[in-house]
């Protein structure tokens, strides 16, 4: 699901940033700020003869038009499709003749080239993250086929129930904030984008003083200013445009319902919540692991699951991102059972609010928000994009010390504080994507049972 994919691997990296701390602790990172205005953060490490290279740039579908959702995730594809001095087919034959890797997304909030590369190919390596970053050329040939595969993927996603909840429960949360839309764009928006609109996202948005490279492995702080000179020098740095968007603007509460034939409902609800910044962040991570984040521990995993037999697994988040990130609860059941499922969700919710947590509740969120990912990033390509997120996000070189502190501060009173502010069953917008004749609920919208948004329109200046 669009909004719950990446906000539970944002709550991961964020949740993990400890094992940072406890499994490495020398992790030395060095950082400073080029005169181009690039952030550089380097950790040097001897282990392996590997280098990670993680490249943000600090914009992502945020700061694309609304009208050409998807500008973001196709700009940052087409990278690797062609440069002036190679072709797509040079690229691809390079990267697997030194047997790295190399590849560039967006998301949200920013987009990202990583390159891994062998200690060896390193300087052969960077070489081509620069020729990608510096001077793609953005072929119409392949501009036209990637937009064929997002089209083709974008409709192969409509028979999947999961990604049709997903996508009602965004437009409804967020309204016209860019976090509404899916990162991918739709087949309508697709159509509209053409070369022109590629080439102008890439000069305006990928610049030095709008990103943070981050270079974990087996390279010294001189042989890593070396490159730079070489293959970077040139990247000059120009002005960003600002951003004018707008606050989200949630629908009204109540259920929306999706009729498709179907033997389970997927059941997705929750509202606005708060963004990365806000001073509530760790207590909301441990008020949720206890309510639905802590999978077989969590309180609705063991009603619905293992007490009322209702589904296989429930889950709920708080996001976290620039803006304001969202409270989702997600599961599937038989149809027949979807109302059912949604009113106890309700009562756990309540519960929360009006009872709080246990001691013994709290201890155990602690110690498995604290203790139990150190295991899952001790990569450097995990510890690579870590890095960048945490200056992305602001968070400080010191955060793997000061997430632990701050989990482990997090009182009874806290928790059942953050429970009452921020978990609003008066606000909660409830998505059901199910045979409803079935499943017997009640879309309460006024206009009635939605479908996701499709389109096939055309491209206008390709």
């Amino acid at each position: 699901m669009r909004r719950l994919g990446p906000a539970l691997l944002l709550l991961f990296v964020f949740s993990c940033v400890c094992s940072v701390s406890h499994a490495s602790p020398g992790l030395d990172v060095r950082r400073r700020v080029l005169p181009s205005g690039l952030t550089l953060l380097h950790v040097e490490r001897d282990n392996l003869p590997v280098v990670r290279v993680n490249l943000l740039i600090r914009s992502g579908a945020m700061r694309e038009p609304a009208e050409l959702a998807g500008l973001a995730s196709l700009t940052a594809s087409l990278l690797t499709e062609g440069t002036r001095a190679r072709s797509s087919t040079d690229i691809s034959r390079e990267v697997e003749f030194m047997g790295a890797s190399l590849s560039a997304s967006a998301g949200d909030d920013f987009s990202t080239v990583s390159l891994s590369v062998l200690k060896k190919d390193l300087d052969k390596g960077f070489s081509l993250l620069a020729d990608i970053l510096l001077n793609p050329t953005f072929p119409r040939k392949e501009i036209s086929r990637k937009k064929e595969q997002v089209r083709g993927a974008l409709r192969q996603k409509r028979e999947d129930p999961g990604y049709l909840a997903s996508v009602k429960f965004s437009e409804l949360v967020y309204g016209s904030h860019p976090y509404g839309r899916q990162v991918s764009g739709t087949e309508e928006s697709i159509g509209r984008i053409g070369r022109g609109d590629v080439r102008g996202f890439y000069r305006e948005h990928y610049v030095p003083n709008n990103a943070i490279l981050s270079v974990v492995g087996m390279v010294s702080e001189d042989e890593l200013s070396e490159l730079i000179e070489r293959h970077l020098s040139g990247w000059m740095p120009m002005p960003v445009p600002e951003a004018d968007i707008q606050a989200p603007a949630s629908a009204a509460p109540g259920l929306r319902t999706v009729d498709r034939d179907l033997t389970q409902a997927t059941i997705i609800l929750g509202h606005l919540g708060v963004e990365r910044s806000h001073p509530d962040y760790y207590a909301l991570q441990v008020m949720n692991y206890i309510l639905g984040g802590g999978g077989f521990s969590s309180r609705m995993m063991d009603r619905l699951r293992d007490q009322m037999g209702l589904t296989y697994g429930v889950y709920s988040s708080f996001s976290s991102s620039l803006e304001a990130g969202s409270f989702v609860v997600s599961m599937k059941t038989r149809n027949s059972a979807a109302p059912d499922a949604i009113d106890e969700i309700k009562k756990l919710i309540r519960a929360m609010r009006d009872e709080g947590a246990t001691a013994h509740e709290l201890s155990g969120a602690k110690a498995y928000l604290t203790g139990s990912f150190p295991r899952r990033i001790d990569t450097m390509a995990e510890i690579s994009s870590f890095l960048a997120a945490v200056e992305f996000y602001g968070l400080g070189l010191d955060y793997p010390e000061r997430y632990a502190e701050r989990i482990n501060a997090v009182t009874l009173d806290e928790v059942k504080r953050v429970a009452r502010e921020h978990l609003r069953e008066e606000d909660l917008i409830t998505v059901v994507v199910a045979k409803l004749a079935e499943a017997g609920v009640a879309d309460t919208s006024p206009s009635g049972p939605g479908e996701a948004p499709s389109g096939d329109g055309k491209s206008s200046n390709e």
